[in-house]
């Protein structure tokens, strides 16, 4: 059980601390609630899970994309990747000079590895999302930055969802955050994440989590273990040398150099939506149009527009997604 430690440190210094460092944004979870409202039920990935020392507040540090990587307008285009790998690994230092000021200051902190991830959760016929320790989409929610959309990306007032977040955890007794009520996204009334997304993941209130990992981590590790299973398989020795000295080796290779590809990806539901205060000056005029958009795209926004009642997805993630009245 996380129990909170006395600490001359308070929400307002530490968050100007951390913008100091280059937060963007940043916010302060109670564990607790978090613990008492894991996302999903059967995979609770909570504070408590991770450490039972630590994890009473989670710090939720946040930092924009870059505007011109919005603009480009192919989903798997290198710069993007390679731009939000070169964020993360900011975000991560920024993370890391942030627990050291902490500690230097007796709060003792834990970084949290978001994009880790599990490879039990790629076993084929099992659960093949790509889940993380602990989910930096709720703990933001949770910390007052924003809410999720309608495919359950976080969406900010200030950047939309053109945001890459970090987590730092902490039994510091600093005073935590109230998250939003009311929903930001503007649901399938507007719907453009929907008719962007490549891998037509997008559903009502909801995800195909399945599908969107394919593009959002397109030479991760189950692209890997596909492959290479596919190369032990081949009962040709010959076939198999040439397997592993084709395309598919290459790209792995040149992916793990700097992680381009397996811990960034596709983003292209970030880049069209127009919530967020950079949207309309910064991104509009190059986003507005959606080639990806087709008949059947918008017959089902119109579907879910029409729906006499919120699907049961709404209902399980209501708390993060926030109140619809106001859409309405």
């Amino acid at each position: 059980m996380n129990e909170l430690i006395p600490t001359t440190l308070t929400s307002e210094v530490l968050k100007e601390k951390a913008r100091s460092l280059g937060a963007d944004l940043v916010g302060i979870a109670d564990g607790a609630l978090m613990d008492q409202f894991p996302p999903d039920p059967d995979n609770p990935r909570t504070p408590s899970h991770i450490t039972e020392i630590d994890g009473a507040r989670v710090i939720v540090l946040a930092k924009r994309i870059s505007f011109a990587t919005s603009r480009l307008p192919k989903w798997n285009d290198q710069h993007k990747f390679y731009g939000d790998e070169l964020l993360i690994s900011a975000l991560e230092e920024l993370a890391l000079d942030l627990v050291f000021w902490m500690e230097d200051n007796g709060a003792p902190a834990l970084l949290v590895p978001y994009h880790h991830v599990d490879p039990l959760k790629f076993t084929k016929g099992q659960d093949a999302q790509a889940t993380h320790p602990l989910s930096a989409e709720h703990a933001a929610v949770e910390a007052g930055l924003g809410t999720l959309g309608l495919n359950h990306q976080l969406i900010t007032p200030e950047y939309g969802p053109r945001v890459i977040l970090g987590i730092v955890m902490t039994s510091a007794d600093i005073e935590p955050d109230k998250k939003m009520a009311d929903a930001l996204c503007l649901g399938p009334e507007c719907g453009r994440c929907l008719s962007a997304c490549p891998a037509d993941a997008v559903q009502h209130w909801d995800r195909d989590w399945v599908a969107c990992d394919k593009y959002r981590s397109p030479f991760g590790f189950e692209f890997m273990s596909d492959y290479l299973t596919s190369v032990l398989k081949e009962p040709d020795q010959a076939a198999q040398i040439g397997m592993l000295r084709g395309m598919e080796s290459s790209e792995i290779f040149q992916a793990m150099l700097r992680g381009s590809g397996i811990i960034t990806g596709c983003r292209r539901c970030a880049d069209v939506c127009p919530v967020g205060g950079d949207y309309e000056d910064l991104l509009k005029k190059w986003v507005d149009e959606i080639p990806e958009v087709t008949p059947e795209k918008l017959n089902r926004l119109k579907e879910m527009v029409a729906a006499a009642t919120l699907p049961e997805a709404y209902e399980q993630q209501s708390r993060w997604i926030g109140n619809l009245d106001a859409k309405i």
